[in-house]
């Protein structure tokens, strides 16, 4: 660890293996919260490389929990919060959507970080559980579509850097790199990014991480979400190949909304905002969903274009198959919960 500090003092950057040697001893106990800190600070004065997140997620994700199970062309629809939008769960509520067009979705998740409410919060509240072993998940994805991974429960070890990060009182690394730590194999990948100016970096590490293909976006206005109050920049990633994108709702047939209208609240209220929208409710909620969806489906290749998979993401809540995916994951949690009880 000290020959890695001193690198990073001197400016220098960690090749990925370096990166990943680094983190593994991270992960002993005899490293101090000093020493962690140190590292975190110094990786965020120099910047980070994607080599360095790369190697990084690498070693996180050796230490989760253990899924073994290669489920093919399973995606994951997570953001990297922090954008201060106050936003009703648009991820969470477009996981099902797009399971419910067909796409097998591994959902990564957190409690609030910028919002008032997390993926884990919101689908606390509807009845969903956060503590399925792996084996269990791995029999959910098969079954339903769609599984929930709670960021803590599949993440054990990472405690002790998780309160260094707290302690700190500064963003680092770690305040973008939860949807990229997913235990699951992951073909396909939306990730949500509030900084438009590491969306390259971002397809650059998603490239490293061999996904089959993937699309890295910064919303208009800043999200982490696309967003239909304006230009939606992405980076599309296809084995390796990366490609520039802008995405304006009329293009794919949206009305414009000023992201003030998508607010959400408690998880209460957003649980409410969730279940209205696969329940069928008109207006800017459905119609963010839609955008969100249908760019998920396209990445994952369901769709030759974001329009098409908008038209699927419509047919997935009108035909009732969204709501179905989110009703099963609370039957499946309600077994679950007696069986332990």
């Amino acid at each position: 660890m000290k020959h890695y500090l001193e690198k990073l003092i001197e400016g220098k950057s960690l090749m990925e293996y370096e990166m990943e040697e680094a983190v593994q001893g991270i992960f002993k106990q005899d490293i101090t919260d000093s020493e962690i800190a140190s590292f975190l600070t110094g990786l965020k004065s120099k910047g980070e490389t994607a080599e360095e997140v790369s190697g990084l997620v690498k070693a996180i994700r050796k230490h989760a929990l253990n899924f073994t199970k290669k489920i093919p062309n399973v995606l994951d629809n997570c953001g990297t919060g922090g954008d201060g939008s106050k936003s009703f769960n648009i991820s969470t509520t477009s996981a099902f959507v797009i399971a419910g067009a067909g796409i097998t979705v591994a959902k990564h998740g957190n409690r609030s970080v910028s919002s008032k409410t997390g993926s884990a919060d919101v689908l606390e509240a509807l009845g969903v559980s956060l503590d399925f072993s792996p084996e269990a998940t791995e029999e959910i994805l098969e079954q339903n579509g769609i599984a929930f991974l709670f960021a803590p429960h599949v993440h054990p070890k990472l405690k002790q850097i998780m309160k260094v990060r707290r302690d700190l009182k500064i963003p680092t690394i770690f305040n973008l790199i939860g949807p990229l730590t997913n235990p699951v194999q992951l073909d396909y990948q939306l990730l949500g990014i509030y900084r438009r100016d590491l969306l390259d970096k971002f397809a650059h590490v998603l490239a490293n991480l061999n996904r089959k293909r993937a699309i890295v976006i910064n919303g208009a206005g800043g999200m982490d979400e696309a967003s239909l109050s304006g230009v939606n920049e992405m980076v599309l990633v296809t084995q390796g190949e990366i490609r520039h994108m802008k995405l304006q709702p009329e293009e794919v047939n949206l009305p414009e909304y000023d992201n003030a209208s998508i607010r959400g609240g408690d998880a209460r209220d957003n649980a409410e905002i969730l279940l209205n929208v696969l329940r069928g409710k008109k207006g800017a909620h459905r119609d963010t969903v839609l955008l969100n969806s249908g760019i998920g489906i396209y990445t994952a290749g369901h769709a030759p274009s974001i329009l098409e998979g908008v038209a699927q993401a419509a047919e997935s809540i009108d035909s009732g198959n969204a709501l179905r995916k989110l009703e099963n994951l609370i039957d499946i949690s309600k077994r679950n919960n007696k069986a332990v009880g």
